[in-house]
């Protein structure tokens, strides 16, 4: 298996609760770009300074379920360390693919002394998963595509004659079924409820079927704004952080709109047998710590997963950009939010994700 070296470790591995052997490395599986970029900047590199662990960096997570099922099926597990999300999380401690973490035990208290298993966002936590930053999926859209002003709303992205041009999704059931709903007129807390039934499940594929002929699909985090860049697409589902990183870094003229943003928790889990769990341990309890969660909104624009976390969000790093308006936990984002039911897609994932694809490729 490839792995791409990120850092180095170059001083004697010292840890919380005792010593983390120099030798020692740790694989971590993320996301790639400017997620991995932020997770570098304020949790590895500053580890590895701690401790003198080194770190491997694999850009996985998009396939992380299938690549831990599949290393723990072969006795042969490499990664220590999994960014994931919280529904397929939920799945792989479902079968038994990852470890069950005892919160207070692992993770540090808040600096007021709160047990993490309070400190933590209300649901957030999983038996098996640890959250780090809470984000977005939603729509974006190229202003210079719309020149007399882009969607506003989901029914605005099925109205391929009002806004015309290619739309790139996600190809992934998830997210993209309530949508559909919602464009159809499914009251948003109902979504899940209708979502559940035959019917509900035939409506979305329908709805889908309207814009199909205006869809490509992307699989990557980085595509959707290489695609608006590129006008290859005007309007894109998107991570909220992806869009806010080309606004900002790239200077790209794109607008986000929050209108029923799908509000999703990411983290990390462990595999079994990775035989290296001190020093998971370890890495785990500094880089989910209240500062460390705090420092990554100084890089990507997602809300970090303890409450004690919030108050220390400040500016994007070198710039006077305030961080919390482009959170998506901030208040006037949040109106239309709908909470991403992740107990939903671990009883129903498999078999509506066999059904997504077969309708793709059809």
């Amino acid at each position: 298996m490839k792995r791409v070296l990120i850092l180095t470790g170059t001083v004697a591995a010292l840890a919380l609760g005792g010593a983390v052997a120099q030798d020692k490395q740790l694989t971590i599986v993320s996301w790639g770009g400017a997620y991995s970029k932020s997770q570098i900047e304020a949790y590895h590199k500053p580890y590895t300074e701690k401790t003198g662990v080194e770190i491997l960096n694999e850009d996985k997570s998009a396939n992380a379920l299938a690549g831990i099922r599949a290393q723990v099926e072969a006795g042969n597990v490499t990664w220590d360390v999994v960014d994931m999300l919280q529904a397929d999380a939920q799945r792989a401690c479902d079968e038994g693919l990852v470890l069950e973490i005892p919160h207070d035990e692992w993770l540090a208290p808040a600096p007021d002394g709160t047990p993490a298993s309070q400190d933590f966002i209300e649901g957030t936590l999983g038996p098996c998963f640890i959250p780090q930053i809470l984000y977005a999926t939603m729509f974006a859209y190229n202003t210079e595509a719309f020149p007399d002003g882009g969607p506003q709303t989901i029914e605005d992205v099925w109205d391929v004659e009002k806004f015309p041009g290619t739309r790139a999704l996600q190809q992934i059931p998830q997210k993209n079924l309530e949508w559909a709903l919602i464009a159809d007129g499914v009251e948003p807390d109902k979504v899940y409820e209708v979502l559940a039934t035959e019917e509900g499940q035939n409506r979305a594929f329908a709805k889908l079927d309207e814009i199909k002929d205006n869809v490509i699909w992307w699989s990557e985090g980085a595509q959707p704004p290489q695609m608006l860049a590129d006008k290859e697409a005007v309007i894109a589902t998107a991570y909220n952080g992806r869009i806010f990183n080309a606004q900002v870094n790239e200077d790209q003229p794109f607008e986000i709109m929050w209108d029923h943003q799908m509000f999703e928790t990411d983290g990390w889990v462990v595999p079994v047998d990775t035989g290296n769990e001190e020093t998971i341990k370890d890495y785990l309890k500094f880089a989910t710590d209240t500062q460390r969660l705090a420092d990554q909104a100084k890089y990507i624009s997602y809300g970090p997963a303890r409450q004690s976390s919030a108050p220390k969000v400040g500016k994007f790093e070198g710039t006077d950009i305030d961080m919390k308006p482009h959170m998506p936990t901030n208040p006037e984002n949040l109106k239309t939010a709908i909470p991403f039911d992740v107990q939903f897609w671990a009883d129903y994932g498999d078999a509506l994700e066999e059904r997504f694809n077969a309708w793709v490729a059809g």
